[in-house]
C-alpha cells in the first residue's frame, strides 16, 4: 500500500479549454498492473474543453455545480451532481460548466498505450456551446 503526495493545482492550457480550468491530480498511473488515471477537474462558469477523445474512453462523475456533455454530432446532454457520464474509445466530446454553474467532475481512465495518448482538436466555439 502506498499514500499519494499531494500534487498541486494545474491550470489548463488555453490550447485544450476556453475558460478557466484547474485540475487535482488524485492518481497517477503506477507500475504494472496499476495504470488507472483520476483528476478533479474545476471549472468556472461557462468553462470547457475543446473537441477531444480517449484512446481508452473516460469516465466522468460530477461531484458538484452543473455543466454540459456533447458527443460530435449528438445533443446537449445537461448534468448534475451524482451524474456519471462514459465516453467510448475514440468518441469525440466536449465537457464543460453550465454558463451560470461551477462544475467539477472526477476524470477516470485508464492510462493508454504509449503512443495512443488522448487526442485534442478545436476549441468548442460560443456557438457550439450555446446550442441549447
Amino acid at each position: 500500500m502506498e499514500v499519494e503526495p499531494r500534487h498541486p493545482s494545474i491550470k489548463g492550457p488555453a490550447n485544450m479549454f476556453t475558460g478557466d480550468v484547474w485540475f487535482e491530480v488524485i492518481a497517477s498511473p503506477k507500475p504494472v498492473p496499476s495504470r488507472m488515471r483520476v483528476n478533479a477537474v474545476h471549472f468556472a462558469p461557462g468553462a470547457r474543453t475543446a473537441w477531444h477523445s480517449h484512446a481508452v474512453g473516460q469516465t466522468l462523475h460530477i461531484t458538484e455545480g452543473y455543466g454540459m456533455v456533447q458527443s460530435l454530432g449528438g445533443l446537449i446532454v445537461h448534468v448534475r451532481p451524482g451524474d456519471t457520464v462514459y465516453t467510448p474509445p475514440g468518441e469525440w466530446h466536449w465537457h464543460g460548466a453550465a454558463p451560470n454553474s461551477l462544475m467539477t467532475h472526477l476524470a477516470m481512465w485508464e492510462a493508454p498505450p504509449v503512443g495512443q495518448e488522448s487526442e485534442w482538436g478545436d476549441l468548442v466555439t460560443d456557438a457550439e456551446y450555446g446550442a441549447l
